[in-house]
C-alpha cells in the first residue's frame, strides 16, 4: 500500500505540478488582498479535488459508455502525458500557462476571482491530471487500494493549497533558475511514468 500511495503521490505531484501553479497564481492575485487570494486558494483546491475525484470514481464507467476500452484510454493518456513531460523539459508548459494567465488578465483587468478558471479549470484539474487520476484507479485492486490513490490525491491537493497560499514567499525564496530546474527534473521523471503507461496498455492489448 506505501508503494502504491508513493508510486501515485509522485505521478499527480508531477502532473499537477504545485509548483509550476504558484508563480502563475501569484500573478493572477497580484491586485488581490491577502485573505481574497486566501479564499481563492480555498475554492480552486476544493473544485479541482471535486472534479479529480468524480473521474476517479465514475471515469471508467464514462469510457464504457462511450465504448473506449481502459486499455486505449491507457496508451492515449500515457502518450498525453509525454508530451507534457516534453512540454515540462523544455519549458513549453509553463509559457503557455503564462500566456492562459495574461489573457485572463488582459481580458478582465479587474477580476477578482480566479478560482474556477484558470486555476481549478485547467490549471490544476486539467487534461493531464484528469487522464493521470483515471488511469492510476483503473489499475487499483478492490476498494482500498482505490482509497490509497484518492488519499495521494488528496495529499497532492493539500500541497497545492500551501503552495497557492505560499505563492509570492515561493517565488522569492527560490528563484526562477531553481524553479527551472525542478520543472525539468520533474519533467524527466513524468516521460519515465508515462512510458510505463503506454507499456501496459500494450502489454494487455496485444
Amino acid at each position: 500500500m506505501l508503494a502504491l500511495f508513493l508510486s501515485a503521490f509522485t505521478t499527480l505531484f508531477v502532473v499537477i505540478d504545485p509548483p509550476g501553479c504558484a508563480p502563475i497564481y501569484a500573478g493572477l492575485t497580484a491586485s488581490a488582498t491577502p485573505r481574497q487570494a486566501f479564499g481563492m486558494a480555498v475554492r480552486a483546491c476544493l473544485i479541482a479535488s471535486g472534479i479529480l475525484v468524480v473521474f476517479a470514481l465514475f471515469g471508467e464507467d464514462l469510457l464504457g459508455a462511450l465504448h473506449i476500452e481502459l486499455d486505449s484510454f491507457r496508451i492515449a493518456g500515457g502518450i498525453m502525458l509525454f508530451m507534457i513531460a516534453i512540454d515540462m523539459v523544455f519549458e513549453k508548459r509553463t509559457e503557455r500557462r503564462e500566456e492562459r494567465a495574461e489573457k485572463v488578465r488582459n481580458a478582465q483587468p479587474h477580476v477578482e476571482d480566479v478560482s474556477v478558471f484558470p486555476m481549478a479549470m485547467p490549471m490544476l484539474a486539467g487534461p493531464g491530471s484528469i487522464a493521470s487520476v483515471m488511469l492510476l484507479t483503473a489499475r487499483a485492486h478492490g476498494l482500498p487500494e482505490t482509497l490509497v490513490i484518492l488519499a495521494a490525491l488528496g495529499a497532492v491537493m493539500l500541497l497545492s493549497f500551501f503552495a497557492l497560499v505560499a505563492a509570492r514567499p515561493i517565488i522569492r525564496a527560490l528563484g526562477s533558475q531553481v524553479e527551472a530546474v525542478i520543472t525539468r527534473l520533474l519533467g524527466v521523471l513524468l516521460a519515465a511514468l508515462a512510458a510505463q503507461f503506454v507499456i501496459d496498455g500494450l502489454r494487455a492489448q496485444f
